[in-house]
């Protein structure tokens, strides 16, 4: 097979995992296999997740891929609780509309998607999929039944980098949890933030119930209108009316690489921009 057919049939058999069955493998069976071959949990988890997946068959993808390091990982659960957004902002049980927040929760060894996908210079793309090994708590907005904003390590991992970047004045497509926003907010060196955002009730219920947390809200200014819209009209302007852009309004890269599609285009070159998981809609394009 091709690298880039071995590509395409390893994130198809994660994604059907993940999708389907991602708490399949237990603490019991990762307990019982370490004690067997004794060896780490972590390790204990990819041999039964080598089996999941049928992978014994295949030592390419078995070798090269899925017991490449970080591909599947261990996650620190104290690491993640110890980030300021979730050291400090506490979540309520809340219904508005066709919106819900709510806390949910990763079962121990349920697998998930913990950071962008990582394409080698020999073409190979890496996911990077992890668990922990406790039950791990979460916030998450719901539409309908759809999570649709969550503060997981995904989050937490694919936004370290535009986190670090943001300086001046900022502006942010979508508005999620306000992880972002709440992050950013925080750096001396960045002045303001203007959240873009479409949703009326996603709006309200940052504003009455999250914002309010925030220790330096002041810098920070909910516009409702649609990103796309937003960026077309700063394309036209003059001068720029932001330092730093960053653009998170998709869900995932199934939806993702052609609003990024649109979006690259209106770049201004007195702006500094960010896409969120862009990584990840590259190893799509």
């Amino acid at each position: 097979m091709t690298v880039k057919e071995n590509n395409a049939l390893l994130l198809e058999k994660l994604s059907f995992y993940i999708n389907m069955c991602p708490d399949a493998i237990s603490k019991a069976d990762v307990k019982q296999t370490a004690a067997d071959c004794n060896t780490s949990s972590e390790e204990a988890f990819k041999i039964l997740l080598a089996g999941a997946l049928d992978l014994y068959g295949n030592k390419e993808l078995l070798n090269n891929y899925l017991r490449a390091p970080g591909t599947v990982k261990l996650l620190d659960a104290k690491k993640y609780q110890k980030d300021p957004y979730y050291s400090n902002i506490r979540f309520d049980n809340i219904n508005s509309g066709s919106w819900s927040m709510q806390t949910k929760k990763y079962k121990p060894y349920e697998l998930f998607v913990y950071n962008d996908l990582e394409e080698l210079p020999d073409g190979k793309i890496l996911p990077r999929v992890g668990f922990f090994d406790r039950e791990f708590p979460f916030p998450c907005i719901l539409q309908g039944d759809r999570e649709w904003m969550t503060v997981t390590p995904n989050e937490i991992e694919t936004m370290k980098e535009p986190v670090s970047l943001a300086h001046g004045r900022v502006a942010t497509y979508g508005l999620g949890l306000g992880y972002f926003a709440y992050m950013v907010s925080n750096k001396p060196e960045v002045t303001s933030i203007t959240i873009v955002e479409a949703d009326k009730e996603a709006i309200s219920l940052f504003e009455k119930h999250i914002l309010p947390q925030f220790p330096n809200r002041g810098k920070i200014n909910v516009c409702h209108t649609d990103a796309l819209l937003f960026a077309s009209d700063q394309k036209t302007k003059a001068n720029s009316d932001y330092d730093f852009i960053f653009a998170d309004i998709w869900h995932d890269a199934s939806d993702g690489l052609d609003i990024y599609r649109i979006l690259k285009p209106l770049e201004r070159p007195d702006t500094m921009y960010s896409y969120w998981i862009e990584k990840t809609l590259k190893c799509y394009m």
